[in-house]
């Protein structure tokens, strides 16, 4: 065994060697709160609320809790900061522009911009290789939703039924997909241009099979030489190992790179409740247990593919990132493959990603940025996903006290 591959997830001092007294002392506070899950319950009724009503203090008051555990800051200017901090120990950044559901053709051009300014701004620091990108940004959720259903009624490969469904659109339709085409189109490029990877976020089922074939027919373009666009596959959908095989088919017939970012899945609840008011089967994996299966074939499908897959290993799955790195061990690969990253949500796993850091292994924490009003969606979500005593949260509790502990705090 070499001494790459000793690495424990257990080791405190490496995993919050980023956090003052202070800031641990915090987060013990906030994942105890997160614990409570009547406390998560109320919360996540009450503060869209309050936002919305201008109520006094409530902005403060989210800006110095769960704001500053899960985001980087309210402008791009104010992550500086935490990728600096995060830089000192070999640990790089995701930027992701965290505003969602803001529809209209001109909200769609300024999401595309700001989208661009990210890139541009990502370019300027050495810390920064990917930025993250909803199609639902900058495309009517609407005019998805009927590209894949017009999709799911017809034969043949993903791309036949794309290029299908698209001549089946109206003609205003089809002048209005050319412009999210477009806006995708000018991303890429800049991505490519300024050689900053463009990660294409996941969606919900029922929209993904015309996200996947944009990002398909992006990846044809600009992967030639190198990944510069990655595709999210959700491996608690019971569909995506195979997916992930027919993605790869599709590199090699096309000559591209795929580029992939392997998740389990954030809409596990919506998709199986959507799917029984409309009596149609599950998309979701039966079991967890199968979802892990899944999930940690497609790690092993894409490292023994290495020369023509570059993946995002983003998972908060202690055993899977171990496993990444068993694999790569196991092949004589060094743990910073330039195709093989590691990547984990600002504020959670920590014991995950600066051990991964100290072994040498290329590793990012995802980090969201934007106006609180506007994260607001995100920040539900994380304490929603936290609030399992028995999963994420007590998880983190059990190695913040651990750390207290060690410091004697």
């Amino acid at each position: 065994m070499t001494e790459q591959t000793k690495i424990s997830f257990d080791n405190t001092e490496y995993a919050f060697a980023a956090k003052s007294d202070a800031e641990l002392k915090k987060a013990n506070f906030l994942f105890g709160m997160m614990g409570k899950a009547w406390l998560v319950n109320a919360g996540l009724k009450i503060t869209p609320l309050a936002i919305k009503w201008h109520l006094p203090f409530t902005k403060t008051l989210i800006r110095k809790t769960i704001f500053q555990q899960f985001v980087g800051g309210e402008t791009l200017e104010e992550t500086a900061k935490v990728a600096d901090k995060l830089e000192q120990y070999k640990v790089q950044v995701i930027l992701d522009y965290g505003v969602e559901g803001k529809e209209g053709e001109a909200n769609f051009d300024h999401a595309r911009d700001e989208f661009k300014r990210v890139i541009d701004y990502a370019a300027t620091q050495p810390n920064i290789p990917f930025m993250s990108v909803k199609v639902t940004g900058f495309a009517r959720f609407s005019l998805l939703e009927k590209l894949d259903e017009l999709m799911s009624k017809l034969p043949g490969t993903l791309m036949k039924r794309y290029l299908a469904a698209v001549e089946s659109l109206t003609d205003a339709e089809k002048e209005e997909w050319h412009k999210v085409r477009l806006r995708m189109q000018q991303l890429c490029e800049a991505g490519d241009k300024k050689n900053i990877g463009v990660l294409i976020d996941a969606e919900e089922t029922w929209i993904q099979d015309p996200v996947d074939a944009l990002t398909i027919l992006m990846m044809d373009v600009f992967n030639k030489k190198k990944a510069v666009i990655y595709n999210t596959l959700q491996f608690y959908r019971h569909d995506r190992l195979q997916f992930l095989r027919d993605s790869y088919d599709a590199a090699i017939e096309r000559d591209f790179v795929l580029g992939v970012k392997l998740v389990r899945g954030a809409y596990m609840e919506k998709e199986r409740n959507r799917a029984a008011e409309m009596n149609y089967p599950s998309p979701i994996q039966p079991d967890k247990e199968s979802s892990d299966r899944d999930y940690n074939a497609g790690v092993e499908f894409c490292v023994d593919h290495l020369e023509k897959v570059s993946v995002i290993v983003a998972s908060h799955n202690e055993y899977s990132n171990l496993y990444t790195t068993q694999l790569l061990d196991k092949k004589g690969l060094p743990h910073d493959h330039p195709h093989i990253h590691f990547s984990q949500l600002y504020g959670m796993s920590d014991n995950i990603t600066f051990n991964l850091a100290k072994s040498g292994c290329s590793v990012s924490k995802y980090l969201p940025f934007g106006p609180i009003k506007d994260v607001i969606p995100y920040l539900m979500r994380r304490a929603q996903e936290n609030s399992s005593v028995s999963g994420q949260t007590g998880r983190e509790l059990i190695l913040i006290k651990k750390e207290l502990q060690r410091r004697n705090c």
